[in-house]
């Protein structure tokens, strides 16, 4: 393995496939002896073991109850972060599988490895992109981050480091994502789902802490998972672009790939659904992308849009595989010249996936509908935080706690402040609490606790 100091010129597929896992023991983030017994009898390959762990855990299944536009209940075929991701999962798989292939048509595929792994290994992070999104989503991040900036709470991060304080006052649906995954499930505080290095790697679309985020403010590393992921960019021989930032992983591009092409294209057919935008206007966008010798026959405007749509994401998934090909080099060191893989695809395809963001920008995530339940997010989640952060402070802290501070730490259910917690790892324990909440359980808890209607 390259040492962590240093900083390679070309990242190199025989490291970037690694399937090797760490854990945590005694503070120390070690590699995990052995293997799944599966595995090694050759039923399952190690990415398969991956993909196993992401869809049998409890934050998977709680993406079922979470939204991804529309309102939660208002309509029994509009998507939810859980079909979400299974569905990015198929065009990830598509992608990665058919780059796997033009990788070993060109002599590029390390041996022992074939076309399927690179598709699982970017199925496992479709599955697990959107695993450490909050309640309400986007919004939900906001209004998060939103409690902890406020003035009136500026005690609370007193002591804090500048990199402890911008993780609280900064939450990230993908640094927590990344917390899920390598912290919080199977073997909490042990290295989580001890997910392959390859599997990892793959997930992070922003390998960098807040205080190394070169855009956007956009992050995928919190302090706490810092030393855990050094690890595993070591053993993927990521390029190190300063002390908290690496080069992404190549198939992360693919990733990102695959849940643009599901947003942009998927958000509007579940408009036509429920009846937001037209069938004629999602015909009109799609039809560039479309053959027009084709007949589209289908009993209803849904089928015919579902199909269309199917038509669409098959042409997106050949064009993007071709410019990852085309950019490989790139890639490979680090210097992909775009900001992702849709803004370097020929017009045609670029074009209308920015004309269907666009669409759905002013059309679908500015109805009224989606509006209320964002405004409805921010004292939703400050009535939490103000429910349990004087308690955890005052725990924390070492203070004597009041019978109501008591009672409102048993609010906490399976999350324990200890006492070898500091205030940093505390209000990452209530970030956990929160972010694992589906929307219907935030806004219960937050009515009840209001005492609202409590007789």
């Amino acid at each position: 393995m390259p040492s962590p100091t240093m900083n390679p010129s070309r990242m190199h597929w025989t490291q970037l496939l690694s399937t090797q896992r760490f854990q945590r023991q005694g503070g120390q983030i070690i590699p995990q002896a052995g293997g799944d017994a599966d595995a090694m009898a050759g039923l399952r390959t190690e990415f398969h073991v991956d993909h196993d762990r992401v869809v049998f855990s409890r934050a998977f299944r709680r993406l079922g109850r979470k939204t991804q536009v529309h309102p939660l209940a208002s309509h029994d075929h509009t998507h939810n972060r859980l079909t979400h991701s299974v569905e990015v999962s198929c065009v990830g798989r598509s992608l990665g599988n058919r780059v796997g292939a033009m990788l070993q048509a060109g002599g590029q595929l390390p041996a022992g490895y074939t076309p399927f792994d690179i598709g699982s290994v970017v199925q496992v992070a479709c599955l697990a992109h959107d695993i450490g999104n909050p309640p309400f989503g986007h919004t939900g991040e906001d209004a998060l981050r939103d409690w902890f900036r406020q003035s009136a709470h500026a005690h609370y991060l007193h002591g804090l480091s500048e990199a402890e304080r911008c993780d609280v006052q900064t939450y990230e649906g993908n640094a927590h994502g990344l917390r899920m995954v390598a912290t919080l499930e199977m073997y909490a505080d042990s290295g989580g789902m001890r997910l392959t290095s390859a599997a990892l790697g793959s997930l992070v679309k922003y390998p960098w802490t807040a205080l190394g985020s070169p855009r956007d403010g956009k992050f995928n590393i919190y302090c706490a998972e810092l030393p855990y992921f050094e690890a595993a960019a070591e053993a993927l021989g990521l390029i190190r672009l300063g002390e908290r930032r690496w080069a992404r992983h190549p198939l992360s591009y693919l990733m990102e790939a695959a849940d643009d092409i599901c947003y942009a294209i998927v958000d509007l057919e579940d408009a036509t659904e429920i009846g937001i935008l037209h069938e004629l206007e999602f015909e009109k966008l799609m039809s560039p992308l479309i053959d027009p010798a084709r007949a589209w026959s289908a009993d209803s405007p849904q089928q015919r849009c579902a199909a269309m749509r199917g038509a669409v994401v098959g042409r997106c998934v050949n064009e993007v595989a071709d410019r990852f090909m085309a950019h490989h080099d790139d890639l490979l060191t680090g210097q992909f010249p775009a900001k992702d893989l849709i803004a370097v695809c020929r017009a045609e395809v670029r074009d209308v996936l920015i004309a269907a963001k666009e669409l759905a920008s002013q059309k679908i995530y500015r109805h009224r509908t989606k509006l209320v339940t964002e405004v409805a997010a921010y004292p939703c989640l400050a009535a939490l935080l103000d429910a349990v952060m004087p308690a955890v402070h005052a725990r924390v802290s070492h203070g004597e706690l009041s019978p109501r501070q008591h009672i409102q730490l048993g609010l906490l259910q399976d999350v324990q402040i200890g006492e070898h917690d500091t205030p940093y790892t505390a209000y990452l324990r209530v970030l956990d609490w929160i972010g694992a909440m589906t929307d219907n359980a935030a806004a219960t808890l937050a009515r009840e606790i209001s005492g609202v209607g409590i007789l």
